[in-house]
C-alpha cells in the first residue's frame, strides 16, 4: 500500500489513549514560526495519525491569530498525505439544522487580514476550482450515512475574519452570495493545503443559525460550545470509521501545487 499519514486539525478528543496507540508529543518549528500547538503523533488502526489543535490546546488563539502557514507546513513536513479538519459553523440555510454535519466542497473568502499563500516570493497561481478532496468527502459522507448522522454531502462555506459574529445585514448578504454555512477558520487553511499538495477535507458541524433566522436566538460562543459538546462524539466516531477506508490513491489534490 502507498504511504499514508493522516493529519487531523482541531481533532479534539482524538488523542484519547483508548483510541490512539503509541502516543507521543512533538514540538516543531517551521520557517513560518511555531504552529498553534505541538503535534500529537500516534496510530489508529495501524495508520499513522498527526493531531494539531488549530486554536491551541486551550483554545487561546483567536481566528486571525492562527499561524495557518506554520500549521500546514508542520503537517506536510511531518509526512502527512491527508488532512481532516473539524470546524464549527453557523448555518445559513433552514435545511442545515444545529447538530448537522456538512462536508463542504466550496468556499467563499471574506477574510481581510490573512496571509493566503506560501508563494510570497515566487508568483504561482494555484488552481482552486475544486478546493476540497472529493475522495475524502465521499468516504466521510458514506461513513456518516452508515452511522445515521444527519449530514449534507456538499455545501459552500464562507469564512469571515472574526472574532466577532456577523451583523444581521451581513448574515443576509452571505445567504445571497450562495453560502450555506459560515465560519472563521477554513480560509486560508484549505488554500495552503492545496498549495502543499495535500488531500484536505473539512468536517463542519452546524451549531446555530448565525443571526439571519427570525425566531432564533442570535449565535453566542456559549451556544457553540453547548452544541459542540453534545455532538463532538458523533464527529469522533465519524473520523474513526473513516480512517481505515482512506487509501493514498491518485487524486487531483496533489497535482495542484
Amino acid at each position: 500500500m502507498a504511504y499514508l499519514k493522516i493529519g487531523i486539525i482541531g481533532g479534539s478528543g482524538m488523542d484519547d489513549p483508548r483510541l490512539m496507540q503509541n502516543i507521543k508529543v512533538k514540538k516543531v518549528k517551521t520557517p513560518y514560526g511555531n504552529p498553534s500547538s505541538p503535534l500529537t503523533l500516534g496510530k489508529i488502526n495501524g495508520i499513522d495519525i498527526v493531531i494539531l489543535a488549530r486554536h491551541g490546546k486551550k483554545h487561546s488563539i483567536y481566528p486571525t491569530g492562527v499561524n495557518f502557514r506554520a500549521n500546514i507546513h508542520a503537517l506536510k513536513k511531518e509526512g502527512c498525505t491527508h488532512i481532516i479538519a473539524t470546524t464549527a459553523v453557523g448555518s445559513l440555510r433552514e435545511k442545515i439544522k444545529p447538530g448537522d454535519i456538512v462536508f463542504v466542497d466550496q468556499f467563499i473568502d471574506f477574510t481581510k487580514h490573512r496571509t493566503l499563500t506560501f508563494h510570497d516570493e515566487k508568483v504561482i497561481h494555484t488552481p482552486m476550482s475544486e478546493p476540497f478532496c472529493s475522495n475524502l468527502r465521499s468516504l466521510l459522507s458514506a461513513s456518516a450515512k452508515e452511522l445515521k448522522n444527519r449530514h449534507h454531502k456538499s455545501g459552500t462555506v464562507i469564512t469571515i475574519e472574526g472574532p466577532r459574529f456577523s451583523t444581521k445585514a451581513e448574515s443576509h448578504l452571505f445567504r445571497s452570495f450562495g453560502a450555506d454555512v459560515i465560519n472563521m477558520s477554513t480560509v486560508p487553511e484549505v488554500i495552503l493545503a492545496r498549495e502543499a499538495g495535500l488531500c484536505y477535507q473539512t468536517v463542519a458541524m452546524s451549531t446555530d443559525y448565525d443571526c439571519w433566522k427570525e425566531g432564533e436566538e442570535p449565535v453566542t460562543w456559549e451556544m457553540i460550545l453547548s452544541i459542540m459538546g453534545k455532538n463532538s462524539e458523533n464527529v469522533k466516531k465519524l473520523i474513526l470509521k473513516t480512517i481505515p477506508k482512506i487509501k493514498n490513491t491518485e487524486c487531483s489534490c496533489g497535482k495542484s501545487h
